[in-house]
């Protein structure tokens, strides 16, 4: 009972309860079956209770184990047992928790997140877990930024590389590398500047070779020197430099299609080789640039570096080997020269001893030949001297031809012309004393007197062309002036044969050719007189149209469309097939029977031919006998300029010729003429010609027309009476004894006292130019009608009579206008001013000017346009020019002047001084009459000692003796000397003294002759207007042609005459 109250036995309860004190809760209860109570019964409960708790404990700890964080405690938990289950259930709570997060951030770092942090509430221990992790998860940040930093720089450092890679030149190679970098750094704007070594004539810079989205500004240099700006700072530091507050100034802009800003931060970075410098590269960007970027340029800059000093060298070897492989060329091919050059001299030394051996049989051969060679040799001598002798009877003969046909155009022009005067006044009858029949007779010696006169002209005309005496003019000719012309020529022609005359121009033909108008209305006249003369009956055309003839267009190097076909067709006689050649000739006809019933020469043609050929263009014949004739004569549109040397044409001085001004005239005239009874009143002409028929003849006329007339029949006695009797007139002849005419004029025009006279040439050789240019008031060529005789006379009479001259001047600066009307002024001259061209054409349509000065800068530099107008006008050609020009004309200017001068009087002038004397030279002003301060600066101007005083001369010559005496000549002159031996030192003394004022060239020289002398001189354009003469021994045909188109502006031949020379250099130094 005790027992059972108790619950059992307490010697087994006490085992029990050790039992399960020691932790092993598998203890067996002994069950009767009965009920157990009490204490066992209870202990029995609490090792139950506490098996289940602690088994559901194992299950979640092994669960823990098993990493099975789901797992929840199961048991029935009862008492504070529940805190237990609590406890756990927390403890797994926080535990799971940390585990997640833990896998959280594991999985956010394996990712690649950056800021993975812990989540979960860290207690107790678990704190140093989350600090772990955090401490993890930024280094492993720190690490990654690293390792995509190092990743970054290594990229750009292999690509860059690529970049620079391969063969490229420098240009490429900095466009390459600049945009690279700008676009690898995000750098919306790049440069790249090469450094420039320093040379002779250039310092040291740095050069805009590349760039990427740069625009240049206008004053922005594309160079910087070393210290100069920021580019040229960083180079000469060898430094780089960074800019983050980038002044408002600042030559960079970042430009888009929107609009341009100022970039925030630039970077300047040197990149150097060897410590050398070799460039330098500028970025800018809108953003602040992080030190990455800074590293990333800092370690690509030796790469940079060494590209570039490889691009050089590259080029430096590039450069070397292409010498170099020239060089190997040329030496292989002088190798191959040499072996081929040995071959030729083994194969010659063989063949030398196989003919050696037959050398010695050959010597007594030889020998004879010799023998018959000597006697041949002599033979060919005196053919060589025959040949010799012929050659040079030839070349005389040939001078002697030219100077007979000059001679002969003056010495029959001179008698014809007394001879068709003497006929005239038979003709005029005025005494009425003739018959009919005398009449008739008077009427025949001057027709056969005009015939002969064409037939002298003809002559001379073919002569000409055939010694290329003939110049061509090219201008501008009109189709429909040239058509009216000829029209007006032939129509009566026509009218009077009763033929049908018909004139045809091509719809597609140009309005105007470029050719010389005066040869090609000779060669259409010559061919439609033909063509009138040998039709009877039927028509006569002339066409002009586009050549059809494709193979004569094309042998004179032209197309159809350039070529012009003149053609003159009749249905005249024809010309017999075998004589179609046989008419070009000179003198030659169809038959000897056409002079007779036609007339004419035969010259026509040849000389149509000549003319057509001197035109660039060609004569062709289509003809049959009896059924006309068409010549066709095939030109092209425009003919080329021949080319003319700019120097002007030599003068002929007169200072060799004897001085006889203050010499008394004779008293004894040739004929009676009024000398005697002359006074001071009196209309006086002095008539200075040889022919004395046609000196008695001017005589009669003066009387006629009330002038006191003069004769003198030399150019001396002229010249004299000139001096003594100041007549109111001249007419002069060229071709004088004692002095020429040329000579008569200089000597007048230079002298004060008679340089006022008008002067009016009649001669028998046309050089009316150069008379006009002189201050001729005109030029009659002989034979002379008595309607250009009274022509003359009455020109000479205005001259006398007009006190008051008029000038027109052409300048459109009012301080330029003042200058010249100052000089120009007086109380004999009337000064019309105007100051645009279009005015001075209408001033000389309405008033009559004795000549017309014009500004050559009037209306922007075209002061030289109106004489191409006025040359086009016919009062253009009557009216002497003065071109005023305060500068050097250009070379173009010079040349359309020398173009007008062929047809209008035309003088160009650089001073006031000279202005005035062409002035007075044409308007033949009494220079006594003038103001005194006028007076002083003509004595200037024509004090010819004085223009050689203190002048430099350069003489070139080999030859020291000849050099020494033309020192002594122009030393005595106060000129300075300078000596050059060769053409090269020549060029060297010009250099060494600018101050030369003429030269005086030798020819035959050693190392550079005369002629290569003066062509490199005139290359030079500061020694484009220097005067040179040329002197030489050689005085062959042709050798001053041979001078002038070198350049020389004058020739005299060896040995010198010191007074022409003295006086060339006058005129020289004087233009």
């Amino acid at each position: 009972r005790i027992l059972k109250q108790v619950g059992g036995e307490p010697a087994k309860i006490a085992k029990i309860t050790e039992q399960v004190a020691y932790g092993q809760l598998d203890v067996a209860f002994e069950s009767s079956g009965k009920t157990v109570t009490g204490i066992y019964a209870s202990i029995q409960v609490m090792v139950s209770n506490f098996k289940t708790v602690i088994e559901d404990i194992v299950q979640v700890s092994q669960g823990l184990a098993q990493g099975n964080l789901s797992i929840m405690p199961k048991a029935n938990y009862q008492g504070d047992f529940i805190q237990i289950k609590n406890a756990l259930e927390t403890g797994l709570s926080n535990l799971r928790l940390v585990v997640e997060d833990i896998v959280q951030i594991s999985q956010g770092l394996v990712e690649g997140k950056q800021s993975v942090t812990a989540q979960a509430e860290y207690q107790g221990d678990f704190l140093p877990i989350k600090e772990s992790l955090e401490s993890a998860s930024i280094n492993l940040m720190e690490t990654n930024a690293k390792n995509k930093a190092q990743d970054w720089l290594k990229t750009g450092q292999t690509q860059i590389n690529e970049q620079m890679s391969g063969e490229q030149d420098m240009s490429q190679l900095a466009k390459n590398i600049i945009t690279f970098l700008a676009t690898y750094l995000g750098m919306p704007i790049g440069m790249f500047y090469l450094f420039e070594e320093a040379k002779a004539d250039k310092q040291a810079c740095l050069k805009l070779i590349a760039s990427y989205a740069y625009t240049h500004r206008k004053g922005v240099s594309c160079e910087f020197l070393l210290g100069e700006g920021v580019v040229g700072q960083a180079a000469l530091e060898q430094k780089e430099i960074f800019i983050t507050k980038v002044p408002d100034d600042y030559y960079v802009r970042i430009r888009s299609g929107l609009g341009q800003a100022l970039p925030s931060t630039v970077i300047v970075y040197p990149f150097l080789y060897e410590n050398a410098l070799k460039g330098v590269i500028e970025l800018a960007s809108f953003k602040t640039v992080t030190d990455i970027p800074h590293e990333f340029l800092g370690q690509i800059m030796p790469s940079i570096g060494i590209a570039i000093n490889t691009a050089e060298s590259r080029s430096r070897m590039q450069s070397l080997l292409q010498k170099s492989q020239t060089q190997t060329e040329e030496l292989q091919s002088q190798a191959e020269e040499l072996q081929t050059q040995q071959e030729e001299l083994r194969h010659t030394n063989d063949e030398l001893e196989e003919r050696t051996k037959d050398l010695e049989q050959q010597k007594e051969d030889v020998r004879q030949k010799n023998t018959a060679l000597e006697k041949t040799q002599s033979e060919m001598e005196k053919a060589k001297k025959a040949i010799e002798t012929k050659a040079k009877e030839l070349e005389l003969a040939s001078k002697y031809k030219s100077e007979f046909l000059a001679n002969m155009s003056h010495e029959l022009r001179t008698p014809l012309n007394s001879l068709l005067i003497l006929a005239q006044l038979l003709l005029d009858n005025k005494t009425g004393n003739l018959s009919d029949k005398q009449m008739e007779y008077a009427q025949t010696i001057h027709s056969a007197g005009s015939d002969l006169l064409t037939l002298i002209n003809e002559i001379l005309d073919l002569s000409k062309v055939d010694a290329g005496k003939i110049e061509v003019n090219i201008e501008e000719l009109s189709l429909n002036d040239l058509v009216a012309t000829v029209d007006k020529k032939f129509r009566h022609v026509a009218q009077d044969k009763g033929l049908d005359f018909h004139l045809t121009v091509a719809d597609d033909l140009p309005t105007t050719l470029n050719t010389d108008g005066q040869r090609l209305k000779q060669i259409i006249n010559n061919l439609l007189s033909n063509a009138f003369k040998f039709t009877k009956a039927g028509e006569i055309l002339l066409a002009l149209q586009h050549s059809d003839n494709s193979e004569k267009s094309a042998a004179m190097g032209l197309t159809p469309a350039q070529t012009i076909a003149i053609s003159v067709s009749d249905t005249g006689i024809g010309i017999p097939q075998d004589k179609q050649m046989l008419i070009f000739e000179a003198f030659q006809q169809v038959d000897g029977t056409t002079s007779r019933r036609y007339g004419g020469t035969g010259l026509g043609l040849s000389i149509s031919r000549q003319l057509a050929r001197l035109l660039g263009g060609e004569l062709k014949l289509h003809s049959e006998e009896g059924k006309g004739s068409t010549f066709t004569l095939y030109l092209p549109e425009t003919v080329p300029v021949p080319t003319k040397t700019s120097t002007p044409q030599p003068s002929v001085p007169a200072a060799s010729i004897p001085d006889y001004s203050g010499v008394e005239p004779s008293n004894d005239p040739p004929v009676a003429d009024d000398r005697g009874s002359l006074t001071a009143a009196d209309k006086s002409l002095l008539v200075i010609e040889d022919d004395r028929h046609f000196s008695i003849i001017l005589l009669n006329l003066a009387r006629e027309k009330d002038f006191k007339c003069i004769i003198a029949e030399d150019g001396k006695t002229g010249l004299q009476l000139a001096e003594k009797y100041h007549p109111s007139a001249i007419i002069l002849d060229i071709g004088l004894p004692k002095l020429d005419g040329w000579t008569v004029m200089e000597r007048l025009k230079d002298n004060p006292d008679t340089r006022h006279i008008p002067v009016h040439f009649m001669s028998a050789s046309f050089q009316g130019k150069e008379a006009k240019q002189m201050g001729a008031i005109g030029y009659l060529l002989k034979p002379i009608s008595m309607t250009e005789l009274g022509e003359a006379f009455k020109k000479i009479e205005g001259f006398i009579t007009r006190t008051i001259k008029n000038v027109l001047v052409l300048v459109d600066n009012e301080q330029r206008q003042q200058e010249i009307l100052k000089v120009v002024g007086g109380e004999d001259i009337k000064t019309t001013a105007v100051a645009t061209i279009n005015r001075a054409l209408q001033e000389l349509q309405l008033a009559q000017f004795d000549s017309v000065i014009i500004d050559v800068d009037v209306e922007q530099q075209s002061g030289l346009k109106i004489l191409e107008q006025l040359q086009s006008e016919h009062y253009g050609s009557q009216i002497p020019v003065i071109i005023y020009a305060g500068r050097e004309l250009t070379a173009e200017e010079e040349k359309r002047l020398q173009q007008c001068a062929e047809h209008i009087t035309v003088k160009a002038v650089r001073s006031p001084a000279l202005l005035l004397d062409e002035v007075t030279l044409f308007l033949h002003q009494i220079e006594t009459r003038l103001p005194s301060d006028k007076q002083q600066m003509l004595q200037m101007v024509h004090d010819k000692e004085a223009i050689l005083s203190y002048k430099k001369v350069l003489i070139v010559d080999d030859d020291m003796r000849n050099s020494y005496a033309l020192t002594t000549v122009l030393e005595e002159k106060e000129m300075q000397v300078v000596v050059a031996e060769t053409g090269k030192e020549a060029l060297q003394k010009l250099e060494q003294h600018e101050d030369i004022s003429i030269v005086l060239m030798d020819i035959m020289m050693p190392e550079m002759d005369g002629y290569e002398a003066i062509r490199e001189i005139r290359k030079q354009h500061r020694y484009q207007k220097l005067p040179i003469i040329a002197l030489t021994a050689k005085a062959m045909k042709g050798d001053k042609v041979k001078c002038i188109e070198a350049g020389a502006n004058d020739y005299l031949a060896k040995p010198v005459d010191t007074d022409k020379l003295i006086s060339l250099m006058r005129v020289w130094l004087y233009r």
